[in-house]
């Protein structure tokens, strides 16, 4: 299905954060698919952020803002698939402030290309206030990430539990070290997807979903954005509302004067 089809034609990213084995990968990589639109992974914006951290110099002697240069970049991809060699010679570690601002600019420079789907990296918070993009939350129960980690990794249920609280843990801590938010913060997402029961193609038609949903809400004015959107006040008080007691209230009110000598 191309984008047109899609009817997101006005949408530009979709961003996925997802527990470890959960299945968000798969889900990333199928959804791009589906969409025809370019997959940044794990693996192609580690290969970019370590180009952008070699070349900088180059990078920015053709253009200058880097953003612009990974817009070009990510334009030149014609499949989803490896991307670059990573150099031997990186003189920037990931813990780096340059390599973290190096991974912002893919992240950036994605969003501007349009029509992509971003894997991690903390997408939800570059991009957070964008509203042609759609962040989404993979979940599962720990149990089926197990058998899920153990399965495709030909692991043993311990080596795959210890797997996932690594991979979880490294996650955590990169999203609250770099914008002091953790990755389970369900305002961060517009939907979340628990795989314990949907599959994965279903998982992907919901985003599919959401995502046409969001698109023809983009000319809508944030003002008049909400659940309550062009609903009616209720035609009673809620039963479990219980007023304040005005008497109660007065003399509260009275009681503090005289505290304070008024």
């Amino acid at each position: 299905m191309t984008t047109s089809e899609s009817g997101a034609a006005t949408m530009r990213v979709v961003t996925i954060s997802r527990e470890y084995g959960s299945g968000g990968g798969e889900i990333a990589a199928q959804l791009a698919q589906r969409l025809g639109w370019r997959l940044i992974d794990h693996e192609v914006v580690i290969q970019l952020a370590q180009r952008l951290g070699v070349e900088e110099e180059d990078a920015e002697a053709h253009d200058e803002h880097l953003e612009s240069w990974v817009v070009q970049f990510l334009s030149t991809m014609q499949a989803v698939g490896p991307m670059v060699t990573p150099p031997t010679n990186l003189l920037i570690p990931p813990d780096n402030a340059a390599y973290t601002h190096a991974l912002r600019e893919v992240v950036l420079g994605a969003a501007q290309a349009g029509e992509s789907v971003i894997v991690g990296r903390g997408g939800q918070m570059i991009l957070r206030e964008r509203r042609d993009t759609l962040h989404i939350r993979i979940v599962a129960p720990l149990d089926v990430r197990i058998a899920y980690v153990a399965q495709r990794e030909n692991l043993t249920p311990t080596q795959a539990q210890q797997r996932i609280h690594q991979k979880d843990m490294d996650r955590r801590k990169y999203l609250y070290t770099n914008y002091h938010h953790t990755p389970d913060e369900a305002h961060l997402y517009h939907l979340i997807l628990n795989t314990a029961v949907l599959d994965l193609a279903s998982s992907v038609t919901l985003i599919q979903t959401a995502l046409n949903a969001k698109a023809a809400r983009l000319a809508v004015p944030a003002s008049a954005l909400g659940p309550g959107a062009h609903l009616p006040p209720y035609a009673d008080t809620p039963a479990d509302f219980t007023p304040p007691n005005a008497d109660a209230t007065a003399s509260t009110h009275d009681t503090t004067q005289e505290q304070s000598g008024a």
